[in-house]
């Protein structure tokens, strides 16, 4: 399940945010938030897509860095919230 959510993840921020970078320069500890790959405004898509494919609820304090930063902070976050 955890490498579902991961390829679902990976493949959003790719199609959206990165179209035609390869697909391995973008690795589960890439960070997204501080490396400048998403904006206030990517990370709200991010959420927003997250929530719906998910059935979660993303609360305000969960859009920083510290939850989603990275491929792997972003699938621990949808798999916590899932169980």
């Amino acid at each position: 399940m955890t490498q579902e959510i991961k390829s679902a993840i990976k493949d959003f921020i790719l199609r959206e945010f990165l179209p035609g970078e390869d697909p391995n320069e973008l690795t589960d500890s890439t960070p997204l938030i501080t490396g400048r790959i998403l904006d206030s405004i990517a990370t709200i898509k991010l959420v927003l897509f997250l929530e719906n494919q998910y059935g979660i609820t993303v609360q305000a304090h969960e859009t920083d860095p510290e939850y989603l930063d990275t491929i792997a902070l972003i699938t621990q976050l949808v798999s916590s919230k899932k169980s």
